[in-house]
């Protein structure tokens, strides 16, 4: 069978400006990209940039490379703060280029540290009442108006929207320097990350869940790790043994919050002519650091993030998955997990090209063949600006002639 064509090239504000619109348009379609994902809200982070002029490393913010509707804003509680003025302009100018590939608006929605910092009560909170202020919860009534604004906001300039983290997030990641000299295992991290914010309280108790006993059961199990209990599993069926039918509940509610978030922002995207793209991170929270996934494929953990993805795929236009694996052979079990979970959607893998997940252009070749034969329907690559040049023309070889076939 012929190879998943390419999709879309991630790429940063920050590489427009150093390199110049027209250059990051050029070099995607010479390396044979349909499209563009330019990222218009971010997240705070400090990347290596391996060929941005002078530069080697690029300190980002949260914020939007947007200029705001002041009305859409209005009376907003939570708004999106700016980026840099000149990283805005060059989004617009590679806007305005008549000779460029498409461009989909890359936009992070509920990861945003400093949006959690001012309004710690639209973050998400652990069962001790700790804010975990770079994850804003998507069961707050706050933040899903905010969501619908950021993403009416994008929208309305007239390109799709690939949505990252519309989702709930993981305890492990997301703030700077996050430190713990008192492991707890996969297990008790798990349950860290289980969200007991009023919005999600409320909703598992709705649905029969005794939400007190819940975080009761959850804050023993964390104390017990910390005093030196065994570690368990992050698995569904150990944590329903340690914290009991609540769970169920509370994992029902906090998924059907994000489904109906993705409803809103999918019918709000749509109102203006154009398509939204899911992105679930589960791949991320398993391989990113190391590209070694472990336990169940993605579509059976994506409970993590409170992401039932058959459900979100029903209301959106394209389904993407983060298949940061090294060995091909568990990327295409992710895969294909997701394909049965999503059935007929629009499947996008994105692949990293080089560190730590690939090690060379056939590696990359037999990652590509394995998403493509585990249902994938476009292959992505992130990102243009953080790898390195001779990482991104390895992209090139699974679709040069006489290569085309897996």
């Amino acid at each position: 069978m012929g190879l998943a064509p390419l999709g879309s090239l991630y790429a940063f504000p920050s590489d427009l400006l150093d390199e110049g619109p027209a250059q990051v348009a050029h070099q995607a379609r010479d390396l044979g990209f349909g499209s563009l994902a330019v990222a218009v809200a971010y997240h705070q982070a400090r990347d290596v940039v391996p060929h941005a002029g002078p530069r080697r490393l690029r300190y980002r913010q949260d914020g939007v490379f947007l200029t705001l509707d002041e009305r859409r804003w209005h009376g907003a509680s939570l708004r999106p703060l700016p980026q840099p003025a000149d990283e805005t302009r060059a989004v617009q100018e590679l806007l305005a280029l008549d000779d460029r590939p498409a461009v989909e608006a890359w936009t992070v929605f509920l990861h945003n540290t400093s949006l959690g910092a001012q309004h710690p009560g639209s973050a998400s909170q652990t069962c001790f009442g700790d804010a975990l202020l770079s994850n804003l919860c998507p069961s707050s009534p706050a933040v899903r108006a905010y969501a619908t604004a950021l993403a009416d906001e994008v929208a309305s300039r007239g390109t799709d929207v690939v949505a990252e983290a519309l989702s709930a997030q993981t305890f492990a990641h997301g703030h700077h320097h996050e430190r713990s000299f008192a492991p707890v295992g996969p297990g008790a991290e798990a349950v860290l990350g289980l969200c007991f914010c009023t919005g999600c309280s409320t909703g598992a108790a709705d649905a029969g869940a005794d939400v007190e006993r819940l975080a009761a059961s959850a804050r023993a199990v964390v104390d017990a790790a910390f005093d030196g209990a065994a570690p368990f599993p992050a698995t569904l069926d150990a944590l329903t043994e340690v914290l009991g039918e609540d769970l169920g509940h509370l994992l029902r509610a906090r998924s059907s919050a994000v489904t109906s978030l993705a409803a809103q922002v999918a019918a709000v995207v749509r109102s203006h002519g154009q398509r939204l793209a899911f992105m679930d991170l589960t791949g991320a929270v398993l391989g990113y650091d190391d590209g070694l996934p472990e336990g169940a494929p993605a579509a059976a953990q994506a409970w993590r993030l409170a992401i039932d993805p058959a459900a979100v795929a029903r209301e959106s236009d394209a389904y993407v998955v983060l298949g940061y694996a090294a060995d091909p052979e568990r990327l295409a079990a992710d895969v294909a997990s997701v394909r049965e979970a999503v059935g007929s959607a629009e499947l996008r893998v994105i692949l990293r090209p080089g560190h730590p997940d690939t090690r060379s252009a056939e590696h990359l070749r037999s990652k590509v063949a394995a998403a493509t034969e585990a249902g994938a329907d476009r292959i992505e690559i992130y990102s243009y600006g953080m790898a390195p040049r001779p990482v991104l023309e390895r992209v090139r070889l699974p679709y040069a002639p006489g290569a085309t076939q897996a």
